[in-house]
């Protein structure tokens, strides 16, 4: 009898202990049946100089995209010649480690090299010349990656804030057609790969609604569109979740895809006004808008915390039709808020400080998607 207690007892704390094991210990892990949740990497970060990196990413992220190095000015730096190596390694990352590889970006108004819209002479080029180069350079791209990336950001940042077309060197010289054709282009290079449509304040009224009417425009045109990147680039007081779970529920409503993009989370004020000459008031703006130079405040943290929460719980509640969350980089050392929209800040706006350790907010997350 005390033997059958004593297997009964073993079998209840061996049982406990493989129940406590299977507690997700990382983001990758915990929501891996929710959506993927990614990040933007640097050069040194998939190369594997920046050692923490290269470890860290494939044990919390299950999804990859590259800060630039498929950014056209990178890629195509002159006509004709392109450089492929550093795209390379970042693509032989991600496939080593199993993860959801988005190709970012092929049309965008800015990092395009000035090449792509002037002939010979420094004139600008008619639009049949920038439409076979936008072909040449989506095709080539998009085919020497066939079956390795599975997502593209096609075109990225083509809307205003009122819902206007932005005014870029492809829409004057093109027109509104030239997003019909790059989707148009990256579908023939490979039929198989889902393309995005990505742009930021993607909360805004004005922007979604321009962005809703430029999607039905190229759905009733046949034109394949699987996607829509809501960039994430958020503040402590912008945007409201109400409007952003909005934009969520009113793309999804499309028949589209809904990815979080470009996430993270500004911890400072929002700089308003002008800085002024006098040596002293400049200094008082810099104080105003760097408050947290030597740490963040346990309240300030606190709050910020709260902030990412509100939003990943909308995404888990939206889990049916969000299918991607990526961080905007994987550290607070490398991120751009640092420099934006003021050089010199010290900012908080990811999971991971400085030195590549979990902040609370994983935890939290991690509890969250565990629920």
């Amino acid at each position: 009898m005390k033997r059958i207690v004593s297997y009964v007892v073993l079998a209840v704390v061996s049982l406990a202990t493989l129940q406590a094991g299977s507690k997700p210990t990382t983001l990758r892990q915990a929501l891996k049946n929710d959506f993927y949740i990614g990040t933007a990497l640097n050069r040194g970060q998939y190369l594997g100089t920046d050692e923490k990196a290269f470890n860290l990413v494939p044990k919390q992220f299950s999804a990859i995209v590259a800060e630039n190095c498929m950014k056209s000015e990178k890629l195509q730096p002159r006509e004709g010649e392109f450089f492929f190596d550093d795209a390379d390694k970042f693509v032989a990352y991600g496939q080593k480690h199993k993860m959801w590889i988005t190709g970012h970006t092929l049309i965008w108004h800015s990092q395009t090299p000035r090449w792509f819209f002037v002939d010979s002479e420094g004139k600008e080029v008619s639009k049949e010349v920038l439409v076979e180069r936008m072909k040449k350079h989506i095709h080539t791209v998009v085919g020497r990656y066939k079956g390795k990336i599975k997502g593209w950001d096609v075109v990225n940042e083509a809307i205003e804030d009122n819902g206007e077309w932005r005014k870029s060197k492809f829409y004057k010289i093109i027109g509104p057609e030239f997003i019909k054709l790059a989707f148009q282009f990256a579908h023939e290079a490979d039929p198989k790969a889902e393309l995005y449509y990505n742009d930021y304040s993607m909360a805004l009224e004005g922007r979604r609604n321009g962005v809703v009417n430029m999607v039905k425009d190229l759905q009733s045109q046949g034109v394949k569109i699987h996607g829509i990147g809501m960039q994430g680039h958020v503040g402590m007081d912008y945007p409201t979740i109400q409007d952003f779970e909005k934009s969520i529920v009113t793309f999804a409503g499309l028949g589209v895809k809904v990815m979080i993009t470009e996430l993270d989370l500004s911890a400072l004020p929002t700089p308003q006004g002008n800085r002024g000459a006098n040596v002293s008031d400049v200094a008082a703006y810099n104080e105003k808008i760097n408050p947290f130079k030597n740490g963040i405040p346990a309240e300030a943290e606190a709050a910020w915390e709260k902030r990412y929460m509100d939003f990943f719980k909308l995404f888990l509640k939206h889990k049916d039709k969000v299918t991607r969350v990526t961080l905007w980089g994987v550290s607070d050392k490398g991120s751009w808020k640092n420099n934006f929209p003021v050089r010199g800040r010290t900012d908080y706006p990811l999971l991971f400080d400085r030195d590549y350790n979990a902040k609370k907010i994983v935890q939290l997350i991690i509890d969250e998607a565990s629920k």
